[in-house]
């Protein structure tokens, strides 16, 4: 994206939509409760979704940047984000819910710090 408001924007988009995954994982405290009633699948539902638009996203961000802005932030591996809404899209009827609930757990708060560095440095520069 050469005009950086615009990247701005997009990405506090992003973090807004990532923001609501720790609130829709609450109460989930094993894989099988994604799947042990329609309150679990629910939030397995919306989690996989904002997944999936936050995955696209990136893959965008990527290539109109060139490659440039999220190597610079190799605490996340942007290529498995990217990875995780092809999964999610294109096989959603076999969603992982260990590996899911392993995202929720561990590398949402790690990309969701991630997308807060990456918006301070922007507005900075």
């Amino acid at each position: 994206m050469s005009d950086p408001s615009a990247l701005i924007d997009h990405l506090e988009e992003v973090l807004e939509a990532l923001e609501r995954i720790p609130g829709r994982f609450e109460g989930i405290e094993t894989p099988a409760d994604f799947l042990a009633g329609k309150e679990g699948l629910n939030r397995m539902d919306a989690i996989c979704m904002v997944l999936i638009a936050a995955g696209e996203a990136f893959k965008q961000i990527d290539r109109k940047t060139g490659g440039q802005l999220l190597s610079r932030y190799p605490q996340v591996e942007w290529r498995d984000v990217m990875a995780v809404r092809n999964v999610l899209a294109h096989g959603y009827f076999d969603v992982d819910t260990e590996a899911l609930y392993a995202i929720c757990k561990e590398d949402i708060p790690v990309l969701i710090a991630t997308v807060r560095t990456i918006l301070t440095d922007l507005k900075q520069s």
